[in-house]
């Protein structure tokens, strides 16, 4: 099938008699007729359900339409973007490993792994999206088990060079972790670049209606666990706590990883994004290939418009033409990149301020990517944990605007920010 058509009917196929729509499976809990038959479950001999902290029929359908998206081989959904970027790390990595990522990243993520997960054992080196080839070879360590990026930043809209990084992930014998939310598997599918595993915040354009907060991680299921045994215990040497099973032996290649992530951290973390929101999501995923090209026309229509302004210092989206990234952007996103352009107004932060007081049509909001335009300052918001050498890194100064375009009418939008761009 077709990406359009994947999106409405990939991941639940109703039989005779049956719901067309995903069923709410709104239980903790499920019932089984034999202690024999529930303790086939606990042993992973037989798949089903037995509570909703570790799986639900309703979320493994929508799990497996977004899996079919990406072109994967197995996936989950988590309760946010936030715990897919966690789990997609701490599945393979633990105390005394280390991890190369991009820079520029989202500043929550940054924050996950700077501070949070340096506090578990687990290093980051942190390198620019577009530093040297050497540069990128002395980040890794002996000890380094994955390499992580985003195929569009957040907020900084650098463009991933994917195959680069796979390649380089690949010569040290560990995965690409590859944040996909920005594009969307409609405008970019990371896995068809080198990445092995790809994660979303669904809170953003998957869902696209402020609706329900949640997280997706899908495995490629091409990464050869065993071709580096030594690196990945976790997946190549027994679980004790499920009597001595080996998930790369018992699961292969396309089963391993999500089997572990499900069996291991969502049994003792219990990050599950609650059935109702998998539903919400659903929702959203069925539209998601008629809202992106609407998107991405209105975003750049809004570009060209701020480029040409004269309060506006600078413009930066990636689907304008004479962008730094704009040819990688036609190589991994021919059809489009996203909706969201950043730029600066004249007169710096105070400037930035003022005018988004003006603003009507769009909304001062911390979201992104969804069907309202919104615009934030993410220096004194997402980004402010930061200094400002490390917003320099991720690539946000401080009078950056993010301005998320949404799917109204571009005139309205534009005149909004004509608008508000007199008053400063």
């Amino acid at each position: 099938m077709e990406k359009e058509t994947k999106c409405i009917q990939a991941g639940y196929t109703p039989q005779n008699g049956e719901p067309r729509m995903i069923p709410i499976i709104q239980s903790t809990t499920f019932k089984y007729d034999t202690s024999e038959d529930m303790g086939k479950l606990f042993d992973l001999e037989a798949s089903g359900y037995f509570y909703t902290r570790l799986q639900n029929p309703t979320n493994d359908h929508v799990a497996a339409k977004i899996c079919a998206l990406e072109g994967g081989s197995a996936a989950m959904l988590t309760s946010s973007g936030q715990a897919a970027s966690f789990f997609s790390v701490f599945n393979i990595c633990g105390a005394g490993d280390h991890v190369v990522s991009s820079s520029a990243i989202y500043g929550g993520t940054y924050n996950l792994f700077h501070v949070t997960m340096r506090r578990m054992g687990i290093d980051f080196t942190f390198v620019d999206p577009d530093c040297t080839d050497e540069e990128l070879e002395a980040a890794f360590r002996p000890n380094t088990k994955a390499v992580f990026g985003e195929t569009i930043a957040n907020p900084a809209l650098t463009v991933l060079d994917i195959e680069r990084f796979a390649n380089a992930a690949h010569a040290h014998g560990v995965p690409l972790i590859i944040d996909n939310t920005f594009a969307t598997p409609i405008n970019c599918r990371p896995i068809e670049w080198g990445a092995d595993i790809v994660t979303h915040s669904t809170t953003k354009y998957m869902d696209g209606h402020d609706a329900a907060v949640g997280g997706c991680i899908v495995d490629s299921g091409k990464f050869d666990w065993f071709a580096h045994a030594d690196k990945f215990p976790g997946l190549t040497t027994p679980d004790e706590s499920y009597h001595g099973i080996t998930y790369a032996e018992k699961f292969g290649l396309g089963g391993a990883y999500i089997t572990k992530a499900t069996a291991q951290l969502m049994r003792d973390l219990g990050s599950i994004q609650a059935p109702m929101n998998a539903y919400l999501l659903n929702l959203g995923l069925e539209s998601l290939h008629v809202r992106m090209p609407r998107h991405c026309e209105n975003a750049l229509e809004v570009a060209k418009f701020l480029e040409q302004h004269e309060k506006i210092a600078w413009v930066n989206y990636p689907g304008l033409p004479g962008n730094r990234y704009y040819e990688r952007a036609k190589k991994y996103m021919p059809d489009g990149t996203c909706g969201v352009v950043s730029f600066g107004v004249k007169g710096g932060r105070a400037a930035a301020e003022k005018f988004m007081k003006g603003l009507r049509v769009a909304m001062i909001a911390t979201h992104v990517a969804d069907a309202h335009t919104c615009v934030l300052h993410p220096a004194s918001a997402t980004h402010r944990q930061m200094n400002d050498e490390e917003l320099k890194a991720a690539g946000v100064s401080p009078d950056l605007v993010r301005l998320s375009v949404g799917i109204e009418n571009v005139r309205d939008i534009i005149d909004d920010l004509d608008n508000a761009l007199s008053a400063v």
